[in-house]
């Protein structure tokens, strides 16, 4: 059975515009996909910790050392790791704040990047251990910023992906959202074509 992890970040929870174009994503891929699991993490709901030097001493301490609170700590960001290791494809909401992504992503991606369980190095570099996977970023965005080499946000995200392996990667931009109606009904209106485009057809990777 194929496994989609639908994951918000909006701070508008499922009332985000990006929460809502992941929601039409889900269904439709549902619709094409009946088959398929869904888990759904809403990082404004739940959201991780911010990286800090408790939790870095208790992923360095062996497992039998730890004390109750780094093993909380361990076991809690394992759980995320444990839904993107279950996850066939990944729908990630994906709203730009100050040409960024949101925190409690930045948060996220630095729970799953783990060393010895998403990645290693060997002499050549670093090597993903996630590879196989594939992941649609549907971006919200005020303006019309597109996707270009100087898009922090876009090369952002695809370099952490990339550093864990994953090179199947789709950017759906819905832009122009707050400039004026006629502008957020064109930025949206765009993003479902895409949207229905990518779920349209039946993949036999899920």
């Amino acid at each position: 059975m194929p496994t989609l992890l639908r994951l918000d970040s909006s701070l508008y929870s499922s009332q985000g515009v990006s929460s809502q174009l992941t929601d039409l994503f889900t269904r439709q891929w549902v619709e094409t996909h009946p088959d398929t699991r869904v888990i759904y993490r809403d990082l404004s709901v739940s959201p991780p910790p911010h990286l800090d030097a408790g939790y870095m001493d208790a992923l360095a301490a062996e497992p039998e050392q730890r004390t109750a609170d780094q093993r909380q700590r361990v076991d809690a960001a394992n759980v995320l790791l444990d839904e993107v290791r279950q996850a066939d494809v990944i729908v990630i909401g994906l709203p730009l704040y100050n040409f960024g992504i949101p925190s409690t992503l930045k948060a996220w991606f630095d729970h799953i990047s783990r060393a010895g369980e998403t990645f290693y190095y060997e002499e050549s570099g670093p090597v993903g251990m996630l590879g196989g996977r594939r992941v649609f970023a549907l971006s919200t965005r005020g303006d019309q910023v597109k996707a270009s080499a100087g898009d922090p946000q876009t090369d952002h995200v695809r370099g952490i992906l990339n550093f864990l392996g994953i090179t199947d990667i789709k950017f759906i931009y819905a832009g122009g959202l707050t400039i004026d109606d006629q502008s957020r009904e064109a930025g949206m209106s765009e993003a479902k074509k895409q949207i229905a485009l990518h779920t349209a057809v039946r993949s036999n990777r899920g």
